[in-house]
């Protein structure tokens, strides 16, 4: 893939963003990023198409005019409330032929068994990851072809999404001109910047706070065991500052991005925040003091959203690193700390790794779905139709076969 360019695009409640990378022999490199404010987005999900594709366009062309190249094709992450995920297992018999061990074939046979699910034909999938592989009592089997055995197992994660909400992103990215090489879960895809390979062994979660949603991801063993969407993010935070200060929406943003912090902060009697009114009434001072009242239980309310989430999924006791917090709302002074406070464990700020190209490294969370999206198409090279929502070849007789059961 040397020398191949790609683009991503992250379709934020608040921002869109298009970073256009470049390969290097298995490495990639940022060559320009683009981005535009959000219209048309509500909760990560598409409520106006022209607003939508307006802001798609305006980051697309900001990005290839700062890169001089141009793109035909982008992968772009999907978010919303109307993700669900669930895991399942299936299993099937080996033929019991020594020299010929476990096929591909075999491996098929297995993942159409543990995707035989009633999925309603309002809903789409998304993602199918295998989890594990098990040949006879043997687990952890990254790739079982050519084992011996007579019974092959294997547990997959399954991500579904409203058919709705999947075509209206689609459409709004192609009526901007390109083609849609591939739809990823925000959360998957900023697993693949910010998450490291032993976190995942050991146990990690990961918190992607966006304007509008939060995706909520749990890895164990190298692969994803639990993934939700909470609908709510920045935003909420931006409407308590609005109403709480009683200033406008506009400058209530301004004060979340300058001023906003996740813990008590003790101010100086100098350190005033100047406060515009609404309607034409004067403007006031305010202390980081009286600020922090109103953003601390915002936010604290938002990590306990996603702790009890952890806890209803059953995995919390497979979090044996932490937390890890990416995202425009991991720039928020003092959330790795309160984190830690809500959850019990240690929590950091995931950055973009091994991403060179990438602005301030400051705001370097605000890019992790976008850089998480380009090594996603570098470490899923082949394009595994089992592993993503592309249309045809197993995932198109798994619609088939879950159609006719309907």
């Amino acid at each position: 893939m040397a020398g191949e360019f790609i683009a991503a695009l992250d379709i934020g409640t608040t921002k869109t963003v298009v970073l256009i990378g470049e390969t290097t022999d298995g490495g990639l490199h940022i060559l320009s990023e683009g981005t535009s404010p959000s219209h048309g987005i509500r909760r990560g999900v598409v409520v106006n198409m022209d607003q939508a594709t307006s802001a798609i366009t305006q980051a697309l062309d900001a990005a290839e005019q700062a890169a001089g190249v141009k793109v035909n094709e982008v992968v772009a992450g999907i978010s919303g409330e109307h993700i669900e995920s669930v895991n399942s297992r299936g299993a099937v018999a080996i033929a019991p032929d020594g020299n010929r061990g476990v096929t591909q074939e075999d491996v098929a046979r297995a993942q159409d068994s543990a995707t035989a699910l009633r999925i309603p034909t309002d809903r789409q999938v998304l993602h199918v990851i295998p989890q594990d592989y098990i040949v006879d009592d043997q687990h952890r089997i990254p790739d079982p072809c050519g084992m011996s055995g007579v019974r092959l197992e294997v547990l997959v994660h399954i991500v579904t999404g409203a058919v709705n909400a999947h075509q209206n992103v689609r459409k709004c990215i192609t009526q901007s001109g390109i083609c849609v090489r591939d739809l990823v879960l925000n959360s998957i895809a900023a697993s693949h910047a910010v998450v490291t390979n032993d976190e995942k062994e050991l146990g990690v979660v990961l918190l992607d706070l966006g304007g509008g949603t939060t995706d909520v991801a749990l890895f164990h063993d190298g692969s994803i065991r639990h993934s939700s969407v909470i609908p709510a993010g920045g935003v909420n935070l931006t409407n308590d500052i609005a109403i709480g200060l009683r200033t406008p929406h506009e400058d209530a943003e301004r004060i979340k991005r300058s001023y906003a912090s996740a813990v008590y902060v003790r101010s100086e009697r100098d350190n005033m925040i100047e406060v515009p009114g609404v309607g034409g009434r004067p403007s006031r001072q305010v202390t980081r003091e009286e600020l922090a009242f109103v953003t601390g239980p915002r936010i604290k309310e938002l990590l306990i959203l996603a702790r009890d989430e952890i806890r209803r999924s059953g995995c919390e006791h497979l979090v044996g690193t932490g937390i890890v917090i990416t995202g425009g709302g991991a720039q928020i002074p003092g959330i790795a700390k309160l984190a830690e406070q809500v959850f019990g464990m240690s929590a950091k700020i995931g950055v973009p790794k091994e991403v060179p190209g990438l602005a301030r490294e400051e705001d370097a969370p605000v890019y992790a779905t976008g850089a998480g999206l380009l090594r996603y198409v570098l470490d899923n090279p082949s394009g595994k139709e089992w592993q993503n929502g592309t249309e045809g070849g197993w995932l198109d007789r798994m619609r088939s076969r879950i159609v006719a059961m309907l």
